[in-house]
């Protein structure tokens, strides 16, 4: 029995991971996980999906706000192939589409989006360091895997071209804040801030704003340790790359101090009482930014995964120790262990991990790996579906292969 085809590896954004498992083969993979380390599970829910978010929801999240908080979205699907090359190595090829949400914000920030600022009368409203970034693309895939180096380790590399689709970024400095007077009739703005987003006029699938490549670099290697039978170091960073918006683009920039009176503001998030007819959106954002129609790039979230595997006994069961961050992209170190085990054809695994975007995180997973066919499902983050209103986190990951001779 071949060691590299009993691993699980899983919500890590990689195809030449996958490789370790199913070998040459068609694949369709889905990954999804979302999450806070402030906003629980239902009120994340119904920022995903929509629908009524209560007080009740606000004021449960409300209380385990910290000083630095942050929050994020990650959707991956699409299709990938290993085909024969030579004895030595394979081919990749794939198409991908990836959508990431993310944030980090301070407790002031969370409270004037959700409640308004009139619980800030007479007060500043901290909005220093706030850091919000959208970002949709897709991506063409060629790499190759040379799968015996040395006889026994693997290295792997590709290549994308990406298309831009859509991206929202903002950045506050750390003078920005917003202050509210005691009878709401004036407010101050200090706009310390940089935005830019894609053509707002060409959002759709089909947009095609911006263009770019990236590249995935992958290294798998066994090992001799006095712990179990054999060890197994994985690396692996991926999505190392940008992507160039083009010249219908818009970025606002403001550095200034801007001051509204003889109004009464309570919510400057919901300016539509027509005694402020005088006072709305499009003034407010004519006198506090510099827009402007330009091209620029954009770093997009770069993972980096590490994983050491160690078997034991039989070689039917390993214990996995892994270390995965993301860099651009408001996500905190992630340190995880995976028991798995192996029965005949079928793997499973247990998961628990801190860090990312929430605070703890417990998972699992169940695989068939047949003669023919490859499957997994399992998730990372299963305490947000059994426990949403208590819970931080959420995600679910799937994958099919059809193998290849």
């Amino acid at each position: 029995m071949n060691l590299f085809a009993t691993n699980i590896h899983a919500q890590y954004n990689t195809e030449f991971i996958n490789y370790s498992t199913s070998g040459r083969a068609l694949s369709l993979n889905v990954d999804y996980e979302a999450g806070s380390n402030a906003i629980k599970n239902d009120m994340v829910n119904r920022l995903i999906w929509g629908g009524h978010i209560s007080n009740e929801m606000k004021d449960a999240s409300d209380k385990n706000l910290k000083a630095n908080n942050n929050f994020g979205i990650l959707l991956n699907y699409g299709m990938s192939a290993f085909v024969k090359g030579t004895s030595k190595f394979d081919f990749l090829v794939g198409f991908k589409n990836q959508e990431v949400l993310n944030a980090s914000f301070n407790s002031d920030f969370y409270r004037l989006m959700f409640y308004g600022n009139k619980r800030f009368l007479g007060a500043t409203v901290d909005l220093s360091n706030i850091s919000v970034n959208a970002l949709r693309f897709q991506e063409v895939k060629f790499g190759a895997i040379i799968h015996h180096v040395d006889s026994v380790a693997k290295i792997g590399i590709s290549v994308s071209f990406l298309k831009g689709e859509q991206l929202f970024y903002l950045k506050t400095g750390k003078d920005a804040s917003l202050y509210t007077s005691p009878d709401a009739s004036m407010v101050q703005v200090n706009s310390n801030f940089n935005l830019a987003v894609s053509d707002p006029n060409n959002k759709n699938l089909l947009g095609f704003n911006g263009v770019g490549a990236n590249a995935d670099i992958f290294f798998e290697t066994p090992y001799k340790s006095k712990v179990g039978k054999k060890s197994v170091l994985t690396v692996n960073a991926n999505n190392i790359g940008f992507i160039h918006w083009q010249q219908n683009s818009v970025q606002y920039s403001s550095d200034s101090v801007i001051g509204f009176q003889g109004y009464r503001v309570e919510n400057v998030l919901a300016l539509k009482d027509s005694s402020l007819h005088k006072l709305n959106g499009d003034t407010i954002l004519q006198k506090l930014v510099n827009g402007r129609k330009q091209n620029f790039n954009i770093n997009i979230p770069t993972n980096l995964v590490i994983i050491n595997k160690i078997y034991f006994g039989k070689m039917n069961f390993c214990l996995n120790e892994g270390f995965r961050f993301i860099f651009n992209a408001n996500y905190k170190p992630y340190f995880f262990v995976e028991p798995e085990y192996r029965y005949k054809r079928m793997l499973f695994t247990l998961h628990t991990g801190y860090g990312g975007y929430v605070r703890l995180n417990v998972g699992a997973c169940v695989a068939y790996n047949g003669k023919h066919l490859y499957f997994k499902l399992g998730s990372n983050s299963l305490q947000g579906y059994v426990a949403p209103k208590t819970a931080y986190g959420q995600g679910v990951y799937f994958s099919i292969a059809k193998k290849f001779k």
